[in-house]
């Protein structure tokens, strides 16, 4: 079952934030943050969210569990990222337990209806790179690849 989340979801919230949080960091460590308790912060951020009017957070159950999330907005044009008004999917975690069963599909397709409620035709997001099974299901969705993210750092050499 999918629904919107609530503020007693914090700390469902918090561990699979937190698990997407590093995720991202064991890839690539100097390129995505990591804190002391990034369940509390992740939780904590997530349930921040959940009276913003532009923004929307949901969370997928399974057998009363919570196993998955996502997180999204509606945003603005952005001179900055060369584009119009749009819906933002800004994450979509589930449960390693938990995937293969439709988890992820089911989010993301709630988490589209609800952009294209408040007026957005256009979906954006950013997925890690390597993450091979996200970028698949994204296919299937049929966002397409537009942008590359590059990271330097101080200490990267140009001879590389």
């Amino acid at each position: 079952m999918i629904r919107p989340a609530a503020a007693s979801d914090e700390k469902a919230l918090g561990r699979l934030g937190a698990a997407l949080m590093r995720q991202h960091h064991e890839s690539d460590p100097q390129r995505f943050l990591m804190t002391e308790r990034p369940e509390a912060g992740y939780g904590r951020f997530l349930v921040s969210r959940l009276t913003k009017p532009d923004a929307l957070v949901l969370v997928a159950e399974r057998s009363k569990d919570v196993v998955g999330y996502a997180y999204a907005s509606v945003e603005p044009t952005s001179w900055e990222d060369l584009r119009g008004p749009c819906g933002f999917l800004h994450d979509l975690y589930v449960d390693e337990s938990s995937r293969g069963h439709g988890v992820g599909r089911g989010l993301a397709d709630a988490a589209i209806a609800w952009m294209r409620s408040k007026g957005r035709s256009q979906v954006v997001l950013w997925s890690k790179s390597g993450n091979d099974a996200a970028q698949r299901l994204f296919a299937r969705l049929g966002f397409r690849k537009t942008m590359v993210e590059m990271t330097l750092d101080a200490e990267s050499s140009s001879a590389e």
